[in-house]
């Protein structure tokens, strides 16, 4: 069976999707910083689901190293899945530029100069599949998050170009836009419990879309719709409203 390679896989949503593809029956790649602490997980996964599973140190932001690391694999993954983001302190990002170039290069340039690699690879090929969680929070942009909203938003403009580029060789592009979500990076957020999603049920979202090849998907579903009267909302009306 082909392999999926999950970049961000010690994260919420990253184990729920190397769940959910493990049991579709997809090999997996499980990259992440302190990978050692994956080696559980890919135990697990291997036992239950009796697929393949190996994990690799990967730093998103070690942008010189990813053209080695990709090409390391062996047999090359058939997809990648892109789930390592930061959400970073809005606060601090406002004056402290180090602060808002992590959550920058995490959520985006990091992105770009790997899956720069990997679209190469694929578009030769003709086959393949790249899914990026991006975020609604790209859609417009907030007082609250401006640099994560505003990096996550360039996140899905890339991929928007990535799948127009590559649509002609055959290979898919996702671009799933998560909403509230019960995560490690939302602990301690006073969240709408009737507006969050667990990582399962976004992996769920996901794959889904992947096998009718979609070219985005709100998670859940009715984001699509919040995202729509919020993206229509006139300034003045907008700059209004504490979101």
């Amino acid at each position: 069976m082909e392999y999926a390679l999950i970049i961000g896989a010690k994260s919420d949503i990253g184990r729920a999707l190397a769940a959910r593809y493990a049991r579709a029956g997809y090999n997996l790649y499980l990259a992440a910083r302190k990978s050692e602490e994956l080696t559980r997980e890919a135990d697990n996964l291997r036992i239950r689901y009796n697929v393949r599973v190996a994990t690799l140190e990967f730093d998103l932001l070690d942008t010189g190293n990813h053209e080695e690391i990709y090409k390391q694999l062996s047999p090359r993954p058939a997809g990648t899945i892109c789930v390592a983001g930061y959400l970073g302190d809005q606060k601090i990002a406002e004056i402290d530029f180090s602060e808002a170039r992590k959550i920058i290069d995490t959520n985006f340039t990091g992105w770009v100069s790997l899956l720069n690699i990997i679209a190469e690879d694929y578009e030769s090929s003709g086959s393949g599949f790249i899914i990026g969680i991006s975020s609604v929070a790209g859609d417009r942009g907030r007082r609250s998050n401006t640099i994560y909203g505003s990096s996550k938003a360039a996140f899905t403009t890339y991929l928007s170009g990535l799948r127009h580029r590559l649509h002609s060789s055959g290979v898919v592009v996702l671009t799933v836009k998560p909403g509230f979500v019960r995560t490690r990076m939302t602990e301690g957020m006073d969240l709408p419990e009737k507006l969050t999603a667990k990582p399962e049920e976004v992996a769920e979202d996901v794959f889904r879309a992947h096998r009718k090849a979609r070219a985005i998907v709100y998670t859940r579903w009715y984001w699509r719709w919040i995202m729509w009267v919020i993206t229509r909302m006139p300034d003045r009306l907008f700059q209004r409203i504490s979101i």
